[in-house]
């Protein structure tokens, strides 16, 4: 970490965790001597109870002091620092020389497969919607690294059946032969749709459900229950439709339009 810049998370955290270390050894030491003077008092060995308690004051004084000393050192302002912008930068960093694939866009952290959204009000962030405390750059870079372990917990067929039901409503009343053309409906629509219920969108926002996208283009899952097929065509020139998302390897994938093709059975 030598080469990050000392106004950081991590290294307030050292640093007080430093200082709780030196307190601890002299609490650890105030208490051994706490416990031979009990022992003394138990079998009534009375020449030792004056060293013992002047022990005892001596070293309650000393952590006393080192409390003070340790409150005092902490100054870092965490919650300027979060709302800064610094934190998710800092993650990068620390995520960079630890050799883990990491990106940043639009203030959000992608660390595939799972999406990082930091609660700056609360001092914490959620992964893939599990809260998570343990904000220690450090820390969660190598939370987020094992994750990345992990095998993927995407369920491509539910998410599918999700996708083709949304399209189908949203076509009714268009021409019945809609679902069999393959006409396109943006995917932006699609999710709208699901999100239509007060609350749903924040629960499950854009980059979530564009992930979601990926995720089930990438399994090569295609076909619904009934027959259709699903394709992601897209389209340049409606850049207020497109969503986008950081994949494994840091680039960018942009997505557009759903389409479902059924092929008629022959008579």
């Amino acid at each position: 970490m030598d080469d990050i810049s000392n106004n950081t998370l991590e290294k307030a955290l050292s640093r007080s965790e430093a200082d709780a270390l030196i307190v601890l050894k002299s609490m650890h030491t105030c208490i051994s001597t706490m416990k031979r003077y009990a022992t003394d008092l138990k079998v009534g060995k009375v020449s030792d109870f004056q060293s013992a308690m002047n022990e005892i004051e001596k070293f309650e004084l000393i952590v006393r002091q080192q409390i003070a000393t340790m409150k005092a050192g902490w100054t870092f302002d965490v919650d300027t620092y979060l709302d800064s912008g610094a934190f998710i930068k800092e993650i990068l960093a620390v995520a960079e020389q630890k050799s883990v694939r990491v990106y940043e866009r639009d203030e959000r952290i992608y660390s595939y497969p799972n999406l990082v959204r930091l609660f700056s009000s609360e001092r914490a962030v959620s992964i893939d919607k599990k809260k998570e405390r343990r904000i220690r750059p450090t820390v969660l870079v190598e939370i987020l690294k094992d994750s990345q372990k992990k095998p993927t917990r995407s369920r491509p067929e539910p998410f599918l059946e999700a996708l083709y039901r949304a399209y189908k409503t949203i076509g009714q009343g268009k021409a019945k032969t809609m679902l069999l053309d393959g006409t396109v409906i943006p995917l932006i629509d699609i999710w709208e749709l699901l999100t239509l219920l007060p609350g749903q969108a924040k629960d499950y926002p854009k980059q979530e459900f564009t992930r979601d996208v990926y995720l089930l283009h990438k399994s090569g899952v295609i076909d619904t229950r009934d027959g259709a097929q699903v394709s992601f065509p897209f389209n340049r020139n409606v850049p207020g439709k497109i969503l986008s998302i950081i994949n494994e390897d840091g680039e960018e994938k942009k997505y557009y339009g759903i389409m479902f093709t059924k092929q008629e059975k022959s008579k």
